[in-house]
């Protein structure tokens, strides 16, 4: 019996959320051996590179406005992966990382509320309280504060946040209202394209930060397989090969069932490191991330009882 197109995302959504899993544990074992801002930026650019071919039609026809919009998604998303990856290099624990920046998904609500004048939905005031204490239960570990590791997570879940926002207006069509009462259209930008010209951003901010910031001779002198396998396995598997099977999962159904699996995330990392890292959590860490994982299945509770009535009709 062949499956509903919807089944069929819901089953790769889960599918993504291992790939970008799998990319917190590859990207942790390269910045063990090389820069992270240059591991970020030959990564970015590399999966840039590869989603350009499948984007090889929309490119060419990309207007200047378009271009700009897009120039400006990556370079604001090039700053949150940049506090992102030194977070991760600074951080001791894999999966409770995975957790603090996943709180980005919270702040985007915020976000809109401060830079569009967005309404600031009742399900995300009922599940701030749950992130907050969990956040303060993960600062328990290391004497009620939060380490430098925690505070680059967090300015990058935050600036991830804005990122969302202007992705989410990119990717869609977006209607205002001139002076003189007229509505303007500003059209979507195509997704594959948005992505290519996103990612190759990222690529260039991080690669300058690195130019200015880190020592490559070492790196260079050093070079091994070991590290041109975990930059290529990141760039294809939790880059490239993500955002493609997003993209079409997305593309099958226009039900909103992703918001909620994609919460799955930093619970997948946290169970890969245990297992590749043989990391562990005491009891206030775990009691931090269960109460921000709380955080946001409570920030999607509008989505989960929509697919609860969809279910039982």
């Amino acid at each position: 019996m062949p499956l509903e197109n919807t089944t069929k995302s819901d089953l790769l959504l889960v599918l993504v959320t291992l790939l970008a899993a799998l990319g917190w544990i590859l990207s942790r074992e390269a910045v063990s051996v090389m820069p992270p801002l240059l591991f970020m930026s030959v990564r970015f650019i590399l999966a840039s590179a590869i989603l350009g071919f499948f984007a090889r039609r929309q490119l060419p026809v990309l207007g200047v406005a378009a271009l700009a919009r897009s120039l400006r998604v990556g370079a604001v998303f090039g700053i949150a992966m940049s506090l992102w990856v030194v977070g991760l290099k600074q951080s001791t624990h894999v999966g409770e990382a995975a957790f603090i920046a996943s709180l980005g998904v919270i702040m985007v609500p915020l976000i809109a509320r401060v830079f569009f004048s967005e309404a600031i939905p009742l399900y995300t005031w009922l599940a701030m309280p749950f992130a907050v204490t969990g956040l303060g239960f993960l600062s328990l570990s290391h004497g009620l504060r939060l380490e430098s590791a925690q505070l680059l997570l967090l300015a990058s879940a935050a600036i991830f946040a804005l990122y969302f926002n202007l992705n989410t207006r990119a990717a869609n069509s977006q209607f205002s209202t001139l002076d003189n009462g007229e509505t303007h259209e500003t059209e979507r930008i195509p997704v594959l394209a948005l992505t290519t010209v996103v990612l190759g951003c990222v690529g260039m901010i991080t690669g300058l930060l690195s130019l200015l910031l880190e020592p490559w001779a070492p790196t260079l002198r050093e070079a091994s397989p070991i590290i041109a396998f975990w930059i290529v396995a990141s760039a294809l598997i939790s880059t490239a090969l993500r955002f493609l099977v997003q993209t079409y999962a997305q593309s099958m159904t226009r039900h909103s069932n992703g918001v909620v699996i994609m919460v799955l995330e930093p619970v997948w990392v946290a169970i890969i490191a245990v297992f590749w890292f043989s990391e562990s959590m005491t009891d206030s860490q775990l009691i931090g991330c269960a109460l921000i994982f709380l955080s946001l299945l409570v920030n999607r509770l509008k989505v989960l009882a929509g697919l609860f009535r969809r279910r039982a009709r």
